[in-house]
């Protein structure tokens, strides 16, 4: 896969939040493909974020992807509000979801992508029994709740594993990886089999954030 099939999707969680429209029309204009929001309950995380009213006044603001990332609870109450906000893409974690088949049906009956994430510790063999159900697959490089983590390494053998079932499945999923990426680890990350890559501090933490996404893309050549 070359480096014009990869998805640079900046993580709001690291983004000035007294500037929040802007900040998101810097990313856009800077050559970011997605935007990712991190939504977090306290209670699955240890952090509190923000919710559909957020994403709803920032859909203005953008026509990018807006790639929305349940780290919370009960995802399955919240799922409608999200799509009504503008969401387009919406992960919920295999660890929240008893129900996770009827939960990924569910968001693709509203009409968006369904995606599951798998935290660190967590083995990727529930994906053999929804594949069916998937549009993108989740890994989580660094232990959700907070930006600024480093990079876990043994996410890469995960994702190789969920490369090669995905091949063998015939099915067309994107797999993103989110936590600690950095123009150094990047194109380590890419080749394990990653089209989209999550980055925070490493965008919205450099001015400007075009020279940021530009260096995580020259990183990957």
């Amino acid at each position: 896969m070359t480096e014009n099939h990869i998805k640079i999707a900046p993580s709001l969680l690291s983004a000035d939040f007294s500037c929040l429209g802007a900040e998101v029309k810097s990313v856009e204009e800077g050559g970011a493909d997605y935007i990712h929001f991190d939504v977090m309950d306290g209670h699955f995380v240890p952090n509190i974020t923000f919710g559909p009213p957020l994403i709803k006044s920032l859909r203005k603001f953008s026509s990018l992807t807006f790639d929305v990332h349940l780290m919370i609870e009960k995802p399955e109450r919240y799922i409608e509000d999200f799509v009504k906000s503008g969401a387009d893409i919406i992960t919920v974690h295999v660890e929240t979801c008893p129900h996770l088949h009827r939960t990924l049906q569910m968001i693709r009956d509203l009409g968006i992508k369904a995606s599951v994430s798998l935290n660190p510790a967590t083995p990727p063999f529930f994906l053999d029994y929804i594949l069916d159900k998937l549009d993108m697959v989740l890994v989580m490089s660094v232990n959700p709740g907070f930006g600024g983590q480093k990079f876990i390494p043994s996410a890469l053998k995960k994702v190789e594993w969920i490369s090669s079932l995905i091949k063998e499945s015939g099915l067309n999923i994107d797999i993103e990886i989110d936590g600690g990426i950095v123009p150094e680890n990047v194109k380590e990350v890419v080749k394990s089999g990653c089209n989209i890559v999550v980055a925070g501090s490493s965008v919205f933490g450099k001015k400007p954030v075009s020279s940021a996404i530009k260096a995580i893309r020259d990183s990957i050549r």
